[in-house]
């Protein structure tokens, strides 16, 4: 047994709602997505509004948010091997909590800038990534029994899918009551909410047992990496989430510049629109459990992922009066959001069921180097090619390159899969301790 798994005298409880403990974390993760989705859409709105950025300049500034992951993620993964995950959870959201007050504190006393916003934002990414890389290496300790990580995994998605729905309408709303800067309190509150959840969780997490022999950084991110590759189908989900980030966050960011400088809608239109079509997301993670059951797993990731990289040709697609095209931009975000919470819960369980506690910290911080690598990339590209040709012309180039990506998941091993595999913490455990040997 490892040292992050719970001793099996603790019988888990037959349903996640009678589980208090992830109760409790579930109700601050909800929180603190609500207010990450009110910073997405503040942040950069702050940048346009306030110092009128360009194409590029906002562009640099969503790259700076995601980067981190690209330098740090598999860093932190390792810390989340070797330390208690919620310690390393507490740090990152006091931190998140403090960087986020100081830009109205900076607002009001006329001293924020767009270099200080721009440092900001990616201090905020780095400790983003510490929580990120920790979060879901923690859940099976809260969880404790594999046949509920489903389960879990559904309800993540679903306050994903809630944040999504509720986080931009409201950023919408607070952007044009108390203007952008000012809207990043309530992010900051959604922190202070998350510490003091995580502070009430009595479940206790083990000490990580003490290697046979002497770690080294390198070999244990080199096991990371070679767990995840060697992996077909964490392979596979890997390279196939890069590519799908990379078009969501590309699409995104096109369609702000898009929106805001060729098509004039204000802060409150933009928000409506993907709060309507978030919801969506919400569906696909409130229905993902019973088609799950009903259907076979890879045909439900195939479907869903096909949705996520199709959506963004309905944005190209939308032409005639202007609510016609309002109505065109919903439909083609809720058709991507609607994928995605259906594959995001698949993804998150197959990654959770094909994975020992002792690599988890490693394995999802390569997932979050790739897939928030891809979302780094894609905001550079959107603003330095929004800037070149336009956000229109761009976005025709984003949503041919999304559907491209559809020949790699017809191949993907994922499509063929019939369900979870089964009984993967014995099976892998073993491996797993024998690649860490240095």
């Amino acid at each position: 047994m490892t040292g992050t798994q719970t001793p099996t005298a603790e019988r888990s409880p037959e349903s996640l709602w009678r589980n208090g403990d992830f109760l409790r974390f579930w109700l601050g993760e909800t929180l603190s997505l609500l207010g990450a989705q009110v910073t997405n859409l503040a942040l950069p709105l702050t940048a346009i509004l306030a110092f009128d950025a360009t194409d590029e300049q906002v562009g640099v500034l969503r790259f700076l948010q995601l980067v981190p992951y690209l330098a740090l993620a598999l860093i932190f993964g390792v810390w989340a091997d070797r330390y208690r995950r919620r310690r390393l959870m507490l740090g990152a959201n006091l931190v998140r909590m403090i960087l986020l007050t100081l830009v109205p504190v900076l607002y009001w006393t006329d001293a924020l800038s767009l270099v200080s916003l721009l440092v900001i934002a990616c201090a905020v990414g780095v400790a983003s990534v510490l929580f990120d890389v920790s979060w879901m290496s923690y859940v099976p300790t809260l969880v404790r029994d594999p046949k509920h990580y489903v389960e879990a995994g559904a309800k993540m998605g679903m306050s994903s899918s809630a944040a999504d729905v509720a986080g931009p309408g409201l950023a919408g709303v607070l952007v044009g009551a108390v203007t952008a800067p000012v809207a990043l309190i309530v992010d900051a509150f959604s922190y202070l909410v998350s510490l003091v959840s995580l502070l009430l969780i009595r479940t206790r997490e083990p000490r990580p047992d003490p290697p046979a022999v002497r770690r080294h950084w390198p070999t244990e991110l080199r096991d990371g990496l070679r767990w995840v590759l060697k992996n077909p189908v964490l392979r596979s989900l890997a390279f196939i989430g890069f590519c799908c980030n990379l078009s969501m966050v590309t699409v995104w960011t096109m369609f702000l510049l898009y929106g805001t400088r060729d098509l004039h809608l204000g802060s409150t239109t933009l928000g409506g629109i993907f709060a309507t079509a978030s919801v969506g997301g919400l569906i696909g993670a409130a229905i993902s459990r019973n088609v799950i059951r009903r259907f076979r797993l890879g045909l439900v990731y195939l479907v869903a992922q096909s949705a996520l990289l199709l959506g963004p040709v309905l944005i190209v697609l939308a032409t005639g009066p202007r609510p016609v095209m309002v109505a065109m931009f919903v439909l083609s975000f809720f058709t991507t959001y609607l994928g995605l919470g259906v594959a995001g819960v698949v993804i998150v369980s197959l990654r959770q069921a094909s994975t020992p506690q002792s690599m988890m910290g490693r394995m999802t911080a390569v997932f979050r180097t790739l897939l928030f690598g891809g979302g780094a990339l894609g905001g550079l590209c959107a603003g330095l090619l929004s800037g070149r040709i336009g956000a229109q012309a761009a976005l025709t180039v984003a949503a041919i390159g999304s559907a491209a990506v559809l020949i790699a998941l017809a191949l993907s091993p994922v499509s063929r899969l019939r369900s979870l595999p089964s009984g993967p913490e014995e099976r892998v455990t073993a491996a797993a301790d024998g690649q860490t040997a240095d």
